[in-house]
């Protein structure tokens, strides 16, 4: 039988593919974007510098659930094959790294900017308690532990200021 968590996975679809005529057309902010910078007058344009951060993915797989806060599912799960590394997606201090009945191995790690990533169902835990990883730095290995797993996956969570967050608002994946 197939593990309930690969129906989501991504099926071959031609109707999605973008057609590079489309990738030549600009949005009406692009066009008003490169107007304002060909003219040089740029005194006028509404600029906020970055303050985001360059976040790693931490794992490369097929997406099988994604966030949804209602149904509290406050994370994606990204199927992947057995003991792929998964990494930190920013420099920071491991706050948690335990295995739990429900999630299996377990590890949380302190971000700058308020930001906790949450890496859960590992088959192994490469950092302990208080380590500091460095962004993209293996943390742990894709598993599937945990009574809520069903399959080789990563249950990936991001929560910033105590809320959680889409993954997907921050990271390409």
């Amino acid at each position: 039988g197939r593990d309930s968590m690969y129906r989501n996975a991504p099926k071959p679809d031609t109707a999605s593919l973008v057609t590079s005529d489309e990738f030549d057309k600009l949005s009406p902010e692009e066009e008003e974007l490169r107007e304002q910078l060909e003219s040089g007058d740029i005194s006028k344009m509404n600029i906020i510098p970055y303050s985001g951060n360059n976040m790693f993915t931490p794992l490369l797989g097929y997406i099988t659930d994604t966030f949804n806060m209602n149904t509290n599912h406050f994370a994606l799960d990204i199927a992947a094959p057995k003991n792929s590394a998964v990494k930190s997606i920013l420099n920071g201090t491991v706050i948690l790294s335990t295995w739990t009945p429900e999630n299996g191995n377990v590890l949380v790690i302190q971000h700058a900017n308020d930001f906790i990533s949450v890496y859960k169902h590992n088959s192994a835990l490469l950092k302990k308690l208080g380590s500091y990883v460095s962004a993209g730095e293996p943390v742990a290995l894709v598993g599937n532990t945990g009574e809520l797993s069903s399959g080789y996956h990563l249950h990936f969570e991001l929560w910033q200021n105590g809320i959680p967050v889409n993954p997907k608002d921050f990271i390409l994946f």
